[in-house]
């Protein structure tokens, strides 16, 4: 014997389908809305090697993994504009910028990570500190809000590398930290953020993964770990840009 078809069942069955489409359609409404009353915040990298990723691709470099990680916090950060290049000293980065013809309030967030290169080839702590707070003033220039757009992030330590291991280079962390001292010194005096990476650099470089084929530079995992390090601290720092 065939059973009959219950009709209650296919109205049932109409009705959660219509219900299913509806609260999809709803959610993507909701994710639209709040996208779009996220402000979109533009981004300044300035830097050397350290920002450009020297031996990874430009989307493993820590800016790029800072705008992918901030998502989680409900930041909206545009693809990240950077003026960087591997082996750059603070005067070079300065004759960069200029060639960009960049207009103040151009940039919701710049950061800046400078100043490897003129310890590597020993240029006076003098000269660093002249034309870093050349630097800075120009990232305070570039932001729409000023100081409260710009962090600084802090000159790893590359001592601790299988490169700097084999080199007869001596001094290097002694002298890396004249230099972060001053830049530290400097963003406590604009009460701009300085984030602090050297410790960190220092004590992972000894891992292999943490390392890119050059053993001197950082791998994304190590950038990885850079982001990790000041995420929390970025999201209370930069909370402002979020409604702004």
């Amino acid at each position: 014997m065939v059973k009959s078809t219950n009709p209650t069942f296919f109205v049932n069955l109409e009705y959660q389908n219509k219900l299913m489409h509806f609260k999809f359609a709803f959610l993507l409404y909701l994710t639209i809305q709040i996208s779009m009353a996220q402000p979109q915040i533009s981004y300044l990298a300035l830097g050397d090697s350290y920002t450009i990723g020297e031996s990874v691709s430009l989307q493993k470099s820590w800016p790029h993994l800072l705008m992918k990680d901030s998502q989680e916090h409900d930041f909206n950060i545009k693809n990240p504009k950077t003026i960087a290049k591997t082996g750059w000293r603070t005067d070079e980065l300065i004759s960069a910028i200029a060639s960009e013809n960049i207009a103040d309030a151009s940039y919701d967030l710049v950061s800046l990570l400078i100043g490897v290169n003129n310890q590597y080839q020993s240029i006076a702590l003098e000269v660093y500190k002249e034309e870093f707070q050349e630097l800075l003033n120009k990232a305070i220039h570039f932001s729409k809000h000023k100081t409260k757009g710009v962090f600084v992030v802090s000159i790893p330590d590359y001592s601790t590398t299988t490169f700097a291991k084999k080199s007869d280079k001596k001094n290097i962390r002694e002298e890396l930290n004249q230099y972060n001292a001053y830049a530290k010194q400097l963003c406590e005096l604009y009460e701009i953020p300085f984030y602090d990476v050297t410790d960190l650099s220092s004590e992972i470089n000894s891992e292999k993964e943490m390392l890119a084929e050059d053993d001197l530079h950082p791998s994304a995992k190590q950038y990885q770990k850079w982001v990790n390090h000041f995420i929390e601290n970025f999201n209370k720092d930069f909370s402002h840009l979020k409604h702004e």
